[in-house]
């Protein structure tokens, strides 16, 4: 018996060290060398922060031309997505966000009975078209701190007719430059 185990433990043995053999084979014919330079190239200086080219990337397209030519019916289709947080009727509930009714034209963070976070009380200033415009865009990016969760809209022409759906949606609604 005692020549049977030394047999079966020997072929485990001589398969673990052809398995092994093969491996560090298989690794040397399929390795690639590393690059000496990335084939993509940021351009990022010493201190870290964005030089001008990157800079240009955030950019936000104005929004007033586009708002000529906004479609109401797919900014409240676009709506749908807001109204998981959000309503838009005059003296409407707060959600988990705050009800979006005379929004655009109204003082930040202003809406009564909505607990704004520090950073978008601290903001200030007034929900212009140019202002809802970045923030829709991406408000983590424009607001450090804001608790909205929302990625943010792509496409220019989609927060356009995002925009103008809200912007009916009050007592006197915002004019548009330039119309």
């Amino acid at each position: 018996m005692g020549g049977e185990f030394y047999k079966v433990w020997g072929s485990i043995l001589i398969a673990l060290t052809v398995a092994l053999a093969i491996g560090i084979g298989i690794n040397e014919v399929t390795h690639s060398e590393h690059l000496d330079e990335n084939a993509y190239k940021v351009d990022v200086p010493e201190g870290g922060a964005p030089t001008a080219a990157v800079a240009e990337k955030k950019v936000i397209e104005p929004i007033t031309p586009l708002l000529a030519s906004a479609d109401l019916a797919a900014g409240e289709k676009a709506f749908k997505r807001c109204a998981t947080c959000h309503t838009f009727e005059k003296d409407g509930p707060n959600k988990v966000g705050p009800n979006l009714y005379n929004v655009v034209g109204n003082q930040v963070g202003t809406i009564s009975g909505f607990a704004y976070s520090d950073a978008l009380k601290a903001m200030g200033g007034q929900w212009g078209f140019d202002e809802l415009n970045a923030f829709l865009t991406k408000p983590k990016e424009m607001v450090p701190g804001t608790k909205m969760t929302f990625a943010g809209i792509k496409k220019p022409q989609d927060r356009a007719n995002l925009i103008a759906f809200l912007r009916q949606h009050a007592d006197s609604p915002l004019a548009i430059p330039g119309q």
